[in-house]
């Protein structure tokens, strides 16, 4: 029993290895290819809007729910302590360095990249990839070195999006249920947010919109087996591409923390 619990934390410790080696060497290659002709300007930004307008909806939505509740569940415990005008501070810290970044990287993940991962996975099974490459078209230039630079410039463009739309859900409790104006509100969030604040959760996107371009590009490109194997691949995107988000975070707050106490 023990022989066998051994050998198969092993081998899912080898799997695991073994892929984020070929992760990062997938990220390597394509993240390079940016800086060699020919460029594909215009497909970039046709995948920025499909990755970043028809994102935003969402992103808006849950973004304004999740300064609601959060506002919600602050200003009770602060009125505890007489400190319920500090909801706004509370708020705008939360939603600019941690709540926007991540729950915008959570929802892109969802929908962007695994609508990337069903589209190359589609390209691949049907063999348009080969057919490229035999009409010297370079497909890790053209399908993924332009979809990982569309995630890197979009990401932060929505999370300030989604930082706002947070900062306005707090802003609602704030003037219905604590009763501050709008313009003390407005006067608050701002006086305890700097660029120490905002900084490190835009670098944090940079970062989330490669996780999020190279996994969901890394598993469209290998898709194999037909429908099933795009089903598959999917779903592998979705789930990789939220653990490696959530587990990344980890390591950037804590440097952001070293490098912006």
């Amino acid at each position: 029993m023990r022989d066998r619990f051994l050998q198969l934390t092993g081998h899912n410790v080898v799997r695991f290895v073994d892929y984020m080696g070929r992760l990062t060497l997938f990220f390597g290659e394509a993240f390079t290819s940016l800086f060699r002709p020919p460029w594909f300007f215009r497909e970039v930004i046709a995948q920025m809007f499909h990755l970043g307008v028809k994102s935003l909806p969402l992103v808006a939505v849950a973004a304004f729910s999740v300064g609601l509740v959060l506002a919600m569940q602050t200003v009770g415990v602060l009125s505890w302590f007489g400190a319920a005008n500090y909801i706004a501070t509370i708020v705008g810290m939360s939603m600019v360095r941690e709540l926007g970044p991540v729950l915008t990287a959570l929802m892109v993940v969802g929908r962007a990249g695994s609508g990337m991962t069903a589209e190359l996975g589609s390209m691949r099974v049907t063999r348009q990839i080969d057919a490229m490459r035999v009409s010297a078209v370079n497909p890790m230039k053209y399908l993924v070195s332009t979809r990982l630079l569309a995630c890197m410039l979009v990401m932060p463009l929505l999370t300030g999006v989604a930082d706002i739309l947070g900062i306005l859900g707090g802003w609602v409790i704030g003037v219905t249920q604590v009763g501050l104006t709008s313009k003390y509100y407005y006067q608050l969030t701002l006086k305890y947010i700097s660029l120490n604040d905002v900084i490190p959760g835009v670098l944090k996107t940079v970062v989330f919109g490669a996780i999020i371009g190279t996994v969901g590009c890394f598993h469209g490109y290998h898709t194999s087996h037909g429908t099933f194997g795009v089903g598959q691949s999917t779903k592998a995107a979705v789930v990789s591409g939220s653990l490696l988000v959530l587990v990344s975070d980890v390591f950037l707050t804590r440097i952001s923390l070293i490098i912006w106490p």
